[in-house]
Formats: C-alpha cells, sequence, structure tokens
C-alpha cells in the first residue's frame, strides 16, 4: 500500500465507523464513550505497522485516560471535603471589579429572554460549551495520530491541569453564580446550559451533560477548567496549527469565558484564574520538555515513521 492510501484507507474507515456510532447511538454522550469513539481511529491508523505502534497505544494512553478517568470520578468527593464552599469571596470580587450587578446577572438581564425564546446566541453560547468536552480528547488523538512528537507533552499538561485543578477544588470550594443565585446570595440568574440543551433538536445532546453531572462537582468553580483548558488548548496549537486558524485560536478562550459567565456556570474571576491555571502548567511543563523530553519525543516519534523500504 502506498502511503496516500496509507493515510486515506484508514481515514475512510474511521469515517465508516463514526457513521454507524451516529446512527445507532446518535453521538458520543460522555467522557468515556469519546474515548470509545476515537479510539478505533487510533488503532485504524496503527494498523500500517501494528507491532510498532499497537504496542504504543497502550503505553501511551493507558495513564492519560487513566488520570482523566479517576478526576471525573475523585472531583465529586471534592465537594466540600475539607473545608466549607466559598460564595461571597467571589461576588465581592467581581462587584469591585464591575460594579452592580455581576456581569452573569448583567448578561442575563439582556440577553436571555427565557426557555420559550431562545435567540441564535443562545445556541451559539451551548456550542462553545459543547466543545469542552470534545475538544481536548479529540486533540489528543489527532496529535497521537499525526504528530505524535507533541502527544506526551500536551498529554502532560492536560493531567497538570486537572491535578492541580482538582488540588484547588479541595482546599478552595467554590460555588458557582446559578448556585449562589439559587441560595439567594446573588442577583436572578438561571443556569443555562441544561435548558438551551433541552431544546437542541438531536436526540441526545442532552445526554453528555445529564451523565456529566452525575460526576459533577457543584462547588468547582474555582478555577474554571472550561475556561483552562480552552486556553491550553489554543496555546498548543498556536505554533503547529497553520497560520490561517490563529484568529479562531485568539477568540477561542474569550468565547468559552463569555459562554460561561452568561450561562451562570462561572464569574469572571473564575475564568481569570482558569487561564492563569492554564499559562501556568503550559509554560512549565514546556520549559521542562525542552530540557529533558525533547530528545525522548523524537525518538519516540521515529516509531511513527513510515518503515524503511527494502533494498533492492
Amino acid at each position: 500500500m502506498d502511503s496516500w492510501s496509507a493515510k486515506v484507507v484508514p481515514a475512510i474507515a474511521w469515517g465508516v465507523f463514526t457513521v454507524i456510532v451516529l446512527a445507532t447511538a446518535k453521538v458520543p454522550d460522555s467522557q468515556s464513550m469519546l474515548l470509545v469513539w476515537l479510539g478505533p481511529a487510533m488503532i485504524v491508523f496503527s494498523l500500517r505497522e501494528p507491532r510498532r505502534r499497537l504496542a504504543r497505544l497502550v503505553r501511551d494512553w493507558s495513564p492519560f485516560v487513566g488520570v482523566l478517568v479517576v478526576y471525573d470520578r475523585l472531583r465529586g468527593i471534592a465537594d466540600g471535603l475539607l473545608f466549607p464552599a466559598h460564595t461571597l469571596p467571589q461576588i465581592r470580587l467581581e462587584v469591585a471589579l464591575f460594579g452592580r450587578p455581576v456581569p452573569t446577572v448583567w448578561l442575563q438581564e439582556h440577553l436571555w429572554h427565557g426557555a420559550a425564546d431562545l435567540r441564535w446566541w443562545d445556541y451559539a453560547v451551548w456550542l462553545v460549551y459543547l466543545t469542552h468536552f470534545i475538544a481536548t480528547p479529540v486533540l489528543a488523538g489527532v496529535l497521537w495520530v499525526s504528530l505524535h512528537r507533541h502527544f506526551t507533552r500536551f498529554a502532560t499538561m492536560v493531567c497538570g491541569l486537572a491535578a492541580v485543578g482538582f488540588a484547588t477544588y479541595v482546599l478552595f470550594p467554590a460555588t458557582p453564580p446559578w448556585l449562589a443565585a439559587q441560595n439567594g446570595e446573588l442577583g436572578p440568574s438561571h443556569r443555562l446550559v441544561p435548558v438551551i440543551w433541552a431544546h437542541v433538536p438531536i436526540q441526545n445532546f442532552d445526554s453528555l451533560f445529564t451523565h456529566g453531572v452525575r460526576f459533577a462537582n457543584n462547588v468547582a468553580a474555582m478555577p474554571s477548567l472550561h475556561a483552562a483548558y480552552a486556553l491550553l488548548v489554543a496555546l498548543f496549537l498556536w505554533r503547529i496549527a497553520p497560520s490561517w486558524t490563529r484568529p479562531l485560536l485568539v477568540l477561542y478562550p474569550p468565547a468559552m469565558a463569555f459562554a460561561l459567565v452568561y450561562a451562570g456556570e462561572h464569574y469572571v474571576v473564575d475564568c481569570v484564574a482558569g487561564w492563569l491555571y492554564a499559562a501556568a502548567v503550559f509554560v512549565a511543563v514546556d520549559r521542562w520538555f525542552a530540557r529533558v523530553g525533547d530528545e525522548q519525543a523524537d525518538a519516540e516519534a521515529q516509531l511513527f515513521e513510515p518503515a524503511p523500504a527494502p533494498a533492492d
């Protein structure tokens, strides 16, 4: 099989698999399902060099998937594990920065028209919010298949960000705006994502939210890892993605922050804290790999280069 066929045939095979998934299971409705969806793609792309690549697939992805699964299961128990949830510090900081009403309340007063009258920007907010569940695992899969020398660096950043985020949730549990409003500690505001999700005219899309709620921590608002991962993805792709994508990379983090604040999921300060966490993890891991990781990454990347043709 020539090099062109070796790339196109696996892509077609995964495309067929995706159609089957969408036809039978509708859409991947949890992080586990997303990984199940991505797994066959990486297996198919590994069939060109099965001895070299399949073993590497298990080695590379086992710790990455393990950390994400453990994080998903543990973040719920961080709810008041050591300290009571904080509400007023975030509100006071928002008021000091923006005055009253705070941005979430102001945005919903001016843009939200109720569940019976959704506007185009409500669906746009839903779509941006949805990318949080998809962008990180999909980027990891693409890196593993096509740019493998970057995979370990990105996976380390993702796991590091999850670790410092979880530690903060344990030490400083914080309520989001929608919960503060329910408790009467904030002006009128609502949790918009599940309301909008229920009106998306595609079956099973709302299950991605409802599945995630089972493992959610309602007081894991500071920092916003939704905002953090959006910036991490943008920072990581900046140097390796085509230049025409850079305007989209610049827009993605503020678009995610707007969606989170408008939807009542996070305060502005939560998003800024998430950006600081992401920037710190990105710089720390990047510098560590620049010192000790690049040589190893180059050696590992050779596993993903086509095997040399036999001599005549």
